[in-house]
């Protein structure tokens, strides 16, 4: 089947970042499917390059996470815009696979399949509107019921919906039978990364805890900044706090830092994915951090998947399914993000106790390598396309 991908933000390996579509990119093309793929870059003009067999065409669509939310918009808006000039240009598609968010990447498949026939799949990564709504962003109660009237309309339209949590697809089945919904998690690349930490033996070993990802609102890193500075006030001076990233919170984040005198907090940065990979070889623990939003508790962060794939005793800060993946497992635990103190109070058995903690990194791995490994996922993935295309080629 020749089938377009539409991703904005599609990533390489040595680029680093979230690798989904380029793994799943490669699985369909592995199948024997040719692959389209449209995404954006952030230089000035347009290009084409083969990557691992899948044609992916570079649009000059600037964004970056330090962008405020108008800037946001109209890269969204210029993104896709190009993409339907683009996509109509293409010959032989027979089914678009459209992954969002944002949201508008949904126009894209509605104007191929309006004009030129061509069925689409939805992939839901993030829950749109309802995410920018809660967060604040969108307060005009007309946009709200538009924004919210286009993404029902879209589940309606797709032949199958994708979702990548419990909670997303709980959201989409008042409006999509349940035959036509698909739950597909992110990954978890456990040829990548090894499982392993630095031995401890002792209460007073060092212990690392890493965070990696965006430093943005919705992520609310500032609550790992209270975790450690109530660390630092009980006097946990083997614990230590990695922050490897970057985002529009980033500044505001290392002021905080510095008015608590924070000693425990090493900023890293962005880094590639070799480096993220060394970092998380140092840690003994991860932390996932987001906003105390109920619709962010859906989210599938790919960077909790890398973490499970690495073997590290797994922290989570929101309640959902992530807190039950990590619970029902023993690989890791809840931390009320409002309470710091709950946290050393639970952090202090592993600390205490070194078998528990290795038992904790092995189940992590064990959960990554039954449930979400690069192999399963990518597989129930090609399951979704048919040997036949839904349509015959028109061109």
């Amino acid at each position: 089947m020749h089938i377009l991908y539409i991703h904005q933000y599609f990533r390489k390996p040595e680029q680093g970042g979230a690798l989904r579509s380029y793994y799943l990119g490669k699985a369909l093309v592995n199948a024997g499917h040719t692959v389209v793929l449209l995404t954006a870059h952030n230089g000035l003009k347009y290009y084409q390059e083969n990557v691992d067999g899948i044609e992916v065409h570079y649009l000059p669509v600037a964004y970056d996470n330090h962008f405020n939310f108008i800037k946001r918009i109209w890269s969204f808006l210029s993104f896709t815009i190009r993409s339907i000039k683009l996509a109509f240009r293409l010959k032989n598609i027979q089914l678009c696979y459209a992954t969002s968010t944002p949201l508008t990447i949904g126009l894209v498949a509605l104007a191929l399949k309006k004009f030129k026939n061509i069925p689409f799949y939805f992939e839901v990564r993030d829950l749109w509107p309802a995410a920018p709504i809660q967060l604040g962003y969108i307060r005009n109660i007309w946009a709200q019921r538009w924004l919210y009237a286009f993404e029902h309309y879209l589940y309606r339209q797709a032949e199958k919906v994708i979702g990548l949590s419990p909670g997303i697809v709980a959201r989409i089945e008042p409006y999509k039978p349940a035959s036509a919904i698909y739950l597909l998690p992110n990954m978890a690349d456990c040829d990548y990364y090894n499982p392993g930490s630095p031995t401890r033996n002792s209460f007073n070993d060092l212990f690392y805890i890493c965070y990696i990802g965006a430093l943005g609102r919705a992520n609310r890193v500032a609550f790992l900044l209270e975790i450690a500075h109530a660390c630092q006030q009980h006097g946990l001076k083997q614990v230590k706090f990695i922050i490897v990233g970057t985002g529009a919170e980033a500044t505001t984040l290392q002021n905080i830092a510095a008015n608590l005198n924070l000693e425990n907090i090493t900023w890293a940065g962005p880094l590639n994915r070799e480096q993220v990979r060394e970092y998380l070889a140092l840690a003994h623990a991860t932390y996932t951090s987001f906003d105390t939003h109920p619709i962010l508790e859906t989210n599938s962060p790919n960077k909790f998947f890398d973490s499970l794939a690495a073997g590290k005793l797994t922290i989570v800060n929101t309640k959902g399914w992530l807190q039950q993946l990590v619970e029902t497992h023993k690989c890791g635990f809840y931390a009320n993000p409002e309470k710091p103190r709950e946290f050393v109070e639970q952090l202090t058995s592993y600390l205490e106790h070194p078998p528990l903690l290795l038992q904790a990194q092995q189940n992590a791995r064990m959960l990554a390598e039954e449930q979400f490994s690069r192999q399963k996922i990518s597989r129930k993935f090609v399951q979704l396309f048919p040997l036949e295309p839904l349509n015959p080629i028109l061109e």
